[in-house]
């Protein structure tokens, strides 16, 4: 999906249930309303797929606006007063996105859907709660500025950026503490995902497209695009429509968390598998049971 802006990831799986005709529909990662972009959509047994996308890295393009903080870190909180940035130099800037690169501890901002004692906690702001939540370490594999505008709004700064990082990360808090950096605040007034491991915007569809038609990647397709590839004999396939172990892959280990996509003789995604020992152990099967 490319989400539009101004919904939430939950209102367009509503959608995508309405148009598909079924409840069994998820997303691979939250996208805030204000987030446009790459939002992975799983329907039917293809929902199996999601939790392996989760984890995968996410590209963004963003722009920050420096010289002013925000409750929610983004452009739909409140904002703060106008701070006078107009001091600050190019290369202050790129020194602080230098350090806001590589592996860095970061603090989610309070208003994002991690769940504190069950409740998630934007929730529990909204509700009036001051809530603080622990810094987690998260990986920028990328940060990188195009551009730093100085007139479009009076003493502020809005820096253009692309990054890329690992699952987990809050491109919003990114920006919060750039601001805080530099001693002026900070928040992020658009971000756009334009990658989530494989899959990018070039193969997205918008709401209106899938209204006329719905276009979906095939599981197989996604899954030989995510993960590694074994091709099975036909015998290997009624082993594992069981249930039952086979013998390994040869192109080494791999973990359940790290799944291998093994295909039918007909092209068909028929597992995926995770090496238990001396044997390949199916970690979800996809095809119904043969006969033996």
């Amino acid at each position: 999906m490319d989400k539009p802006q101004d919904c939430t990831s939950h209102d367009v799986v509503g959608r995508v249930r309405k148009l598909a005709g079924t409840r069994k529909v998820g997303h691979a990662g939250t996208l805030d309303p204000m987030a446009t972009g790459v939002l992975v959509i799983g329907i039917n047994q293809a929902t199996r797929l999601l939790t392996y996308i989760v984890g995968t890295r996410k590209t963004y393009s963003a722009t920050i606006f420096l010289g002013r903080s925000s409750t929610t870190d983004d452009a739909d909180g409140e904002l703060g007063p106008l701070r006078d940035a107009s001091h600050i130099r190019d290369e202050d800037v790129l020194a602080q996105v230098t350090l806001l690169t590589g592996k860095i501890s970061q603090v989610p901002s309070s208003v994002s859907a991690i769940k504190v004692d069950g409740e998630r906690a934007y929730a529990r702001v909204r509700a009036g709660e001051d809530v603080k939540l622990a810094a987690r370490e998260v990986t920028i594999h990328s940060f990188t500025t195009h551009g730093i505008d100085r007139t479009a709004v009076p003493g502020a700064l809005l820096v253009d950026a692309t990054v890329e990082c690992s699952s987990g990360t809050y491109i919003r808090a990114l920006a919060r503490d750039l601001g805080s950096a530099l001693g002026v605040g900070g928040h992020l007034t658009m971000l756009r995902r334009t990658q989530v491991g494989p899959y990018t915007l070039e193969q997205a569809h918008t709401l209106e497209e899938l209204a006329t038609e719905l276009t979906v990647l095939d599981m197989a397709d996604a899954a030989r695009a995510l993960m590694p590839v074994r091709e099975l004999s036909a015998a290997e396939v009624t082993e594992l429509s069981f249930g039952r172990k086979i013998v390994p892959g040869v192109d080494g280990p791999h973990p359940a968390e790290q799944p291998v996509a093994a295909f039918a003789p007909d092209g068909a995604l028929a597992a995926l598998l995770a090496d238990s020992g001396q044997d390949a152990k199916p970690v979800l099967v996809f095809t119904p049971k043969q006969k033996a």
